[in-house]
């Protein structure tokens, strides 16, 4: 047996790992072994500058950095195994710094797709109504999907204009709502829920047709539907609408750490992604509209 398959069946034993996580390290040791092999050299041979080395001849083929990050994590694994057993004194990966990675820049749409994305509901239908203020919802207060088809009546504050909202971790976090969303939630209170709930009914929010709380891939399909019903024809995720939502706000002068707040993110971190959008669609308006742009 190979070592690459000893040391797969040795993680699978110790750590009960799934088929896929097995084959990204079969994968990425067969790969390296074979280009240590054309440069004379083999797995239990290797040096750190052999590794310095087929990260240099990676860079040059334009791998990206998350494919080498998690070939770095292979190779980690790997020879961390070997020195376990004792077969290796020296991990030739312990000197190797990771690449950095660059977050993805979120997706997003602008104010204008935004607006004819919303008008889309039939608002003559329950569904319609439905549709229209969870959009309206998750546009004015950034929620993720899943915040938005679990909330339930009781956590709209109509006269002081906030929601509750139990976000990751179980972290509980007020966040403002729109005049426009109020007014979408309360005409599909009035006049929609009424008419998708049955007698069993439960307090979510937001009702299939099935009168039981709507799913991430129902809304999902429902928000593709009225995209193409609206022409839009960017890329859309789950979360378009909430990177919108950010996006937005921050072009309109929100701060930082408010909008950290409002999205419900731990680490600020995680909010400053947004500060990239926002910084193009400004270099954007200046080349449209200042007269030497």
């Amino acid at each position: 047996m190979s070592e690459i398959e000893l040391f797969c069946d040795h993680v699978w034993m110790e750590q009960g790992l799934s088929d896929a996580t097995l084959s990204s390290y079969r994968t990425d040791l067969k790969i390296f072994a074979d280009w240590l092999k054309l440069n004379g050299s083999g797995l239990l041979k290797a040096e750190q500058s052999d590794i310095q080395s087929y990260l240099a001849h990676r860079y040059q083929q334009k791998y990206s950095g998350r494919s080498t990050a998690r070939l770095l994590s292979s190779l980690r694994k790997f020879y961390g195994y070997l020195c376990q057993q004792h077969r290796l004194k020296i991990d030739p990966t312990q000197q190797i710094e990771n690449p950095k990675i660059q977050a993805p820049v979120p997706k997003t749409l602008s104010e204008k797709d935004v607006e004819t994305l919303i008008g889309q509901p039939d608002l003559e239908t329950a569904i319609g109504l439905r549709d229209k203020a969870m959009l309206e919802l998750l546009y004015s207060s950034g929620l993720r999907i899943t915040e938005l088809i679990s909330i339930e009546v009781n956590q709209i504050g109509f006269v002081q204009g906030v929601m509750r909202v139990i976000g990751k971790g179980d972290k509980e976090r007020l966040v403002p709502i729109g005049e426009e969303a109020l007014e979408s939630i309360q005409v599909y209170l009035k006049y929609g829920r009424p008419e998708l709930a049955t007698a069993d009914a439960n307090d979510w929010l937001f009702l299939s047709t099935r009168g039981t709380n709507m799913t991430r891939q129902n809304f999902w399909y429902r928000i593709k539907h009225y995209a193409k019903l609206a022409g839009i024809r960017s890329h859309l995720s789950p979360h378009t609408l909430r990177h919108a939502f950010a996006t937005h706000l921050l072009n309109h002068g929100a701060d930082l750490r408010t909008l950290q707040m409002l999205l419900g993110h731990s680490d600020l971190s995680t909010t400053q992604i947004y500060t990239y959008v926002a910084r193009e669609r400004l270099k954007q308006l200046h080349s449209e509209h200042h007269p030497r742009g």
